[in-house]
């Protein structure tokens, strides 16, 4: 392993805990609840890039499979992966990955990150409404009533705050790497 991977599994690690603790930060809204993940793992793909922003929900995913409680409410365990949030933990890979890309695609100009956090929070959203709907039997309207809906606002003020913290932090972010800002 080069010194460089080392040091960005520090950073993807650092990056799944914190996408653990959002799961602790929430607000209880039917089925799929309010909470600070997919913040964070929009900043992982924003800081990490999209294969390091992928490897942080990854290892988020794979601890939380493994029954360490990192879920929403404290919960984990395959059942919770398998369940009707599920979707919207594998959409969190799917929107790391596409916003970490399109933002180094981008040269990580401020008009692509803000296209690759919308894409990513869309991603959540293409993965999370299909298998609520699957896992529970709703009818589409319903899914996207509770799936959905309720979401629009506060995921637009996580997508905002993912772009100012990506700014703020990209520059100290890469002097620790040595790279050029």
């Amino acid at each position: 392993m080069q010194p460089d991977d080392l040091r960005m599994s520090v950073y993807a690690s650092l990056m799944a805990s914190l996408i653990a603790v959002g799961a602790y930060l929430m607000v209880p809204l039917g089925p799929v609840p309010v909470v600070l993940q997919n913040l964070f793992v929009l900043l992982a793909g924003l800081l990490l890039g999209g294969r390091w922003g992928l490897v942080s929900v990854g290892i988020y995913l794979l601890v939380g499979a493994m029954g360490l409680p990192v879920f929403a409410e404290g919960k984990g365990g395959i059942a919770h992966l398998v369940g009707p949030r599920g979707g919207y933990l594998f959409g969190f890979a799917a929107a790391a990955y596409v916003a970490g890309m399109l933002s180094e695609r981008g040269r990580s100009r401020m008009r692509v990150v803000v296209v690759a956090v919308a894409i990513g929070t869309l991603m959540v959203y293409a993965c999370g409404i299909p298998w609520l709907k699957m896992q529970t039997g709703m009818s589409w309207q319903k899914a996207l009533t509770v799936g959905m809906i309720p979401f629009l606002v506060p995921d637009a003020v996580k997508a905002v705050a993912a772009v100012l913290l990506a700014k703020a932090l990209r520059p100290l972010l890469r002097r620790k790497l040595g790279v050029a800002s």
